[in-house]
């Protein structure tokens, strides 16, 4: 039998590639299929033990890097660290998944990507240069925001419903020149939004797999966390604990999104808001009500409500808790009835890479396709389709 041939390669870079990756050596190992100490020791600089060509294919394909980078001959260099603001586990610490962190260098390479497809047709992306600070009122940086973006109460009420106003306020804030991304591969218990703080397309990534209103209001929390300059990964509940530091941020942006979505003096004169009630009287028809009133969640509804000092704390942790069993709830049902049926979700790639990359992303690769600046094959590949779905596309972003 012939002997495997070993590849040279340093244990450091293996290091960096499989944590870099969001791996830990149990789980490389288990999707390597050898055991973990064949992975500790290819990693000790001690051990003189390397993978085969074989095995360091199979690690390629799966920290989903190119196999000339295990060739490296130091560590590489740059990669941004993000601030994590979210919960901090039982262990005391908060790791980002495998999938979480592919996200995370797809959209930095993405973004990256639109900066050298505007240059090449020469379209300068505007500067972003709002600015708020954590010593404002919440009220009012969310004030400023609807005027930034240029939503009033008469424009707010023609979104007729949550998928509406999704895209409807995705619009408005890639007119300010900041890249929307959608995260389809991460779970919503672990990640909601992250922001990338940039003087040129700065960029937002929100968690497709929440509901349209959730999706929304993550928008707004991002959007706050790039005024303030404090880019990161974010996650929905706020109540869950963090550094004090992290908690009094996530606390301000989500405060910040509320007041945006649901400005104060039209929330307060709302007719089911205006009706007499005791403090923890608010029906769930009344708070679904008012909830398709501004296209947000019920949980939103009733933190507003909270902050305006009409409801409890202890009403609002229950509510909390019901409308979470409640979601959850909802997607086992979805869950068991796509497996009885046998059918999952049909997928529309077009409309889905529009979806993930955003309008303005899919325009400047297009552009640089019809002036002869990219393939076909670079056109695919950028945006994940088979050609054949190239002139669908067009079509989905107005193109032409």
């Amino acid at each position: 039998m012939a002997k495997s041939v070993r590849a040279k390669v340093k244990p450091e870079v293996l290091t960096w590639a499989r944590k870099s990756a969001g791996f830990t050596e149990e789980l490389a190992a288990k999707k390597l299929t050898v055991k973990v100490e064949r992975v500790l020791a290819w990693e000790n600089p001690d051990h003189d033990l390397t993978p085969t060509l074989n095995q360091l294919r199979k690690m390629a394909q799966v920290y989903k890097r190119p196999l000339a980078v295990f060739y490296l001959q130091e560590v590489p260099r740059g990669f941004q660290v993000m601030h994590d603001f979210r919960r901090i586990s039982e262990a005391g610490d908060r790791e980002y998944s495998p999938e979480l962190t592919l996200e995370i260098r797809s959209i930095q390479q993405r973004r990256e990507l639109a900066l050298e497809l505007f240059e090449e047709i020469g379209e300068i992306p505007k500067r972003f240069e709002f600015v708020a600070s954590t010593n404002e009122a919440p009220e009012v940086v969310g004030r400023k925001i609807r005027d930034l973006l240029g939503v009033d109460r008469d424009l707010q009420t023609r979104w007729i419903d949550s998928r509406i106003a999704f895209n409807a306020w995705r619009e408005k804030i890639e007119e300010l020149g900041i890249l929307v991304f959608q995260m389809t591969s991460v779970s919503t218990r672990e990640v909601s939004g992250i922001a990338f703080h940039e003087a040129l397309l700065p960029a937002i990534a929100i968690n497709k797999k929440d509901a349209f209103n959730r999706r929304i209001f993550s928008m707004l929390h991002e959007v706050t966390h790039l005024l303030i300059g404090m880019p990161g990964i974010s996650e929905h509940d706020v109540d869950a604990p963090r550094a004090p530091d992290d908690q009094r941020v996530e606390v301000f942006c989500n405060r910040v999104a509320a007041a945006a979505l649901m400005p104060q003096n039209w929330f307060l004169s709302e007719p089911i808001v205006q009706r007499p009630h005791e403090s923890e009287s608010w029906t769930d028809e009344e708070i679904s009500e008012l909830a398709d009133v501004f296209n947000v969640s019920r949980d939103a509804i009733v933190r507003r409500l909270l902050t305006f000092g009409l409801t409890t704390a202890r009403f609002y942790k229950a509510k909390h808790d019901q409308y979470r069993e409640e979601y959850l709830e909802r997607k086992e049902n979805e869950r068991i009835r796509i497996k009885e049926s046998g059918r999952e979700f049909r997928r529309n790639p077009p409309r889905d890479a529009v979806s993930a990359m955003g309008k303005p992303f899919v325009r400047a690769v297009l552009t640089n396709y019809h002036q002869e600046r990219l393939t076909l094959s670079d056109v695919s590949r950028y945006l994940g389709l088979r050609v054949k779905h190239v002139p669908t596309i067009e079509h989905f972003v107005g193109f032409g």
